[in-house]
């Protein structure tokens, strides 16, 4: 590793050599004590992502899953927001390919670089070469949803009927996203429970190929605030974003009950901290 590199350059190459950590220690250690490989996996990555970009990037700040958070990256310029480990338990699971490292960086107040590596499908999406997607979808398609196979928000099904989508459930959120990057699915829609780190890079990689993204009720997704909470974000090629943020209003009553309406009851996912 070298200084010279450019921060497209460090995030996508970080994202994928912790992919690559990530991949021998499941080979290693197997799935048949599933906790213990979430525990491995979360620490491992974290330690190099942390080490790495103390060594590159030293005067920026980091915002990780796994690091306590230092509340001084509010008054930092440059800000890494790290998922050591997005999709921890596909991570477990032999067989499952829904699995990511997420790093992007924060400056001045927006997103300016990211990656996703996806390291049990071969590939790193990002902003060093965004995926191209086609300017039209083929004639009629049927849209496809992607969404939390374990925690989908209420409205997901609904808004899919409504509209004759099919649901593809996954695990990770940037497996998700970069599946409508790739053109494997048109929507990631969520709501009910993430953080920062959960979308960041991969809203970063989605933003630079030209997506739409948001929260669900329209407004701007808003990174390196002092509560990382971001419980819902909206993901999708930009002519649909209109008639979907509509179908959302109405579907989870939107103007009367709050931005958050109609997704499961529930508390966000727990933090995990070293």
């Amino acid at each position: 590793m070298n200084n010279i590199r450019n921060d497209h350059e460090v995030a996508r190459d970080l994202a994928s050599e912790a992919g690559q950590l990530l991949l021998r220690l499941r080979a290693r250690h197997g799935f048949d004590e599933p906790e213990v490989l979430r525990t491995l996996g979360d620490r491992t990555s974290h330690e190099f992502l942390f080490s790495a970009l103390g060594r590159l990037r030293p005067s920026d700040a980091v915002l990780s899953e796994e690091g306590a958070d230092d509340q001084s990256r509010l008054r930092a310029r440059r800000v890494w927001i790290i998922d050591p480990l997005d999709g921890t338990r596909e991570f477990s699971e032999a067989g499952r390919t829904d699995w990511a490292v997420h790093v992007a960086l924060w400056e001045n107040g927006d997103l300016v670089a990211g990656a996703v590596a996806l390291p049990a499908q071969g590939s790193c999406l990002s902003t060093v070469d965004p995926p191209w997607l086609p300017e039209e979808r083929p004639e009629g398609q049927r849209l496809r949803i992607t969404a939390s196979r374990t925690r989908p928000p209420a409205f997901v099904q609904r808004m899919a009927t409504q509209m004759g989508a099919e649901v593809i459930p996954m695990g990770s959120a940037g497996a998700k996203i970069c599946a409508v990057l790739l053109g494997i699915a048109d929507i990631y829609v969520h709501a009910g429970g993430q953080y920062e780190w959960d979308s960041a890079a991969p809203v970063a990689v989605a933003r630079a190929a030209g997506l739409h993204t948001s929260r669900i009720d329209g407004s701007e997704l808003r990174y390196n605030v002092a509560d990382p909470l971001l419980p819902d974000v909206l993901v999708c090629r930009s002519e649909l974003s209109g008639m979907l943020l509509a179908s959302i209003r109405d579907g989870a009553d939107l103007d009367s009950a709050g931005p958050h309406a109609g997704a499961e009851p529930q508390h966000p996912p727990p933090r995990n901290r070293t």
